[in-house]
């Protein structure tokens, strides 16, 4: 399926799964939406935290059309997070009913672009392989402060074999929009991960730690993360691993 066609499957509730592997070639992006009144520091905390937080899009207060996708960005996600106060609210198919006029939205470069790229020279993707959501993990690494919005990094881990590593890091150095090359390779402990096997996001993947090693790259995942200590009234994302795929095509 092309994009637009994808996003129609989540609009009308057809598929809600991860979006991993879907529509090669295109940007597929996270989201954050908050009150108008966080919008300047969030924003400010996207530029000082690039890796993290690569804006591909923000959309003014009360716009629902963003300018990278034909796409209602209430609907056309599979899974939607509402967080209420801090907390986990609940997750949903569309987010038509929370919808308010003083949001706006920012999206985020994802990981998800470049697995092609790694598909492409043969290096393979265990989460893929294994039908799972991209394992995510809190870390100890911090991102730097922007008015209320502080905290630290989330990433994203794919197991790589040795000879695999070398080049992933040279094909994702070139996606500066989609997190760039990796933010750690080798043991979690040292980013504060106490066990690989319980990602904090996500699902974990089965591997032998002899023969492959843990790779972490930078995740949008970071805002949910640090925008649970603000705790706004309400904050409305993307569930993790399941982005908004855009009309935009990859970074070469």
């Amino acid at each position: 399926m092309n994009p637009k066609q994808q996003r129609e499957t989540f609009r009308i509730n057809k598929y809600t799964g991860t979006t991993s592997g879907m529509c090669d070639n295109y940007l597929q992006a996270n989201m954050i939406m908050l009150p108008k009144e966080y919008a300047f520091e969030f924003l400010l905390f996207c530029q000082r935290n690039p890796r993290s937080c690569p804006i591909v899009d923000v959309l003014e207060a009360g716009v629902t059309h963003p300018r990278i996708a034909e796409a209602d960005i209430r609907t056309d996600l599979p899974k939607y997070r509402i967080y209420r106060n801090g907390k986990l609210d609940k997750e949903v198919s569309d987010i038509k009913g929370e919808w308010r006029e003083d949001f706006v939205t920012f999206l985020i470069g994802c990981s998800f672009t470049f697995e092609k790229a790694l598909r492409e020279e043969g290096i393979g993707l265990l989460h893929q392989e294994q039908q799972r959501v991209v394992p995510m993990y809190k870390t100890n690494i911090p991102c730097e402060k922007a008015g209320r919005f502080e905290g630290n990094m989330v990433v994203s881990m794919r197991a790589l074999k040795p000879e695999e590593i070398d080049k992933a890091v040279a094909i994702t150095e070139k996606f500066e929009t989609s997190h760039g090359g990796p933010v750690h390779i080798g043991n979690p402990a040292e980013i504060g991960i106490s066990d690989i096997n319980h990602p904090d996001y996500g699902e974990s993947v089965s591997f032998d730690e002899n023969e492959r090693t843990p790779v972490f790259w930078a995740c949008g995942v970071t805002p949910q993360n640090v925008g649970l200590n603000v705790k706004p009234a309400i904050m409305i994302a993307h569930a993790p691993g399941h982005m908004l795929i855009t009309d935009q095509l990859e970074e070469k």
